[in-house]
């Protein structure tokens, strides 16, 4: 079974699902992302400031999910094709991410450069699930 997200938790986390909000600490001036109720660094709860993310990086890793591995929820992407890739990205404002990436011709590789682009990501419980890919660029 795959990891079940309900609707109001789904809509909670629209703000940085579509729009790449974080937190910036006050005290350390480390980001945050998602955002947290204190921060990462140094565990600063009363000065984190909202901060909305560059939505450029670089792939730092990356891997190929195939049919077999997909989770319950890509049943219908793995479908589609046969493979999609997975990526760790480091984002210009130092957070590191999980998202897919986005089919091209542009090979990926640890280094390239992506920016985050809005696209359907898969349906649960009859809602279409939106939400940010990157691409090579």
């Amino acid at each position: 079974m795959g990891a079940h997200v309900s609707i109001p938790a789904y809509k909670r986390s629209l703000p940085q699902r579509y729009g790449l909000w974080g937190v910036k600490c006050g005290k350390c001036r480390a980001v945050t992302f998602p955002p947290m109720s204190c921060c990462r660094e140094c565990g600063e709860s009363s000065d984190l400031i909202p901060l909305q993310l560059r939505p450029e990086g670089e792939i730092y890793s990356f891997t190929e999910i195939v049919a077999a591995a997909a989770p319950p929820e890509f049943t219908d992407l793995s479908r589609s094709r046969q493979a999609y890739t997975v990526a760790l990205v480091r984002l210009d404002d130092g957070p590191k991410i999980a998202a897919q990436i986005v089919p091209s011709a542009k090979p990926v590789t640890i280094g390239a450069r992506v920016r985050a682009v809005f696209k359907r990501i898969y349906v649960e419980e009859d809602v279409v699930r939106y939400g940010l890919k990157f691409e090579v660029v």
